[in-house]
């Protein structure tokens, strides 16, 4: 007598797929990349390329806000970077004035008295720029010239990278000023963005 055939297996759910590993060195980028994120979707109203930037000071406060407006502007230099330095290096400025300009944060006379802001200072120092796309060599270059502490961008890329891919100007040991430069924060999402711009054209 031959042994009763099994019954069939009920169903089980397959396991939950696992939490994904904390990431120290991006984690605490997500949240201002996400913000850099709302501002490069502003970008295609204009029919300009999907990059924001956020500029942070080293409390986290946002200091400046950009996307890419070559095309509403007719500015070749207007570039989500470009735009967010400038705005930050206007708040530093209107603050520094509220404070009672020429004097600087610190109490001291203007000029170089270890690291006080002034009316017409232009230097970030302490401050993060981050930006969905890598940043291209007109930006890298003007991270290196504000002075900037940290580069924290989302997609790389290949064919104009000027922070790791292409060319990296932003850790060049021949200049005097190099920052920190954090790659791949939610990396998918700010390639997908440009992605389905340009299919979409």
């Amino acid at each position: 007598m031959s042994a009763p055939r099994p019954g069939p297996l009920p169903d089980v759910p397959p396991p939950p797929a696992p939490d994904p590993l904390p990431d120290p060195l991006r984690d605490p980028w997500v949240a201002p990349m996400r913000q850099a994120l709302g501002e490069a979707a502003r970008a295609p109203a204009t029919g300009d390329v999907p990059v924001g930037a956020v500029v942070l000071s080293a409390d986290g406060t946002v200091l400046g806000t950009g996307h890419n407006e070559r095309e509403a502007t007719g500015d070749p230099t207007a570039h989500a970077e470009v735009l967010a330095l400038r705005a930050a290096a206007r708040a530093l400025q209107e603050e520094a004035s509220r404070r009672g300009s020429p004097r600087t944060e610190s109490g001291g006379d203007p000029g170089r008295d270890g690291g006080g802001r002034r009316t017409g200072e232009w230097r970030l120092t302490g401050c993060t720029l981050v930006v969905t796309l890598e940043p291209c060599t007109m930006c890298a270059g003007a991270l290196v010239l504000s002075r900037v502490d940290r580069v924290v961008y989302g997609a790389r890329d290949a064919k104009a990278g000027a922070a790791g891919s292409l060319w990296d100007v932003v850790r060049d040991r021949r200049l005097n000023h190099r920052p920190e430069v954090i790659t791949g924060v939610l990396e998918a999402e700010c390639a997908a963005l440009l992605t389905t711009f340009f299919r979409d054209r």
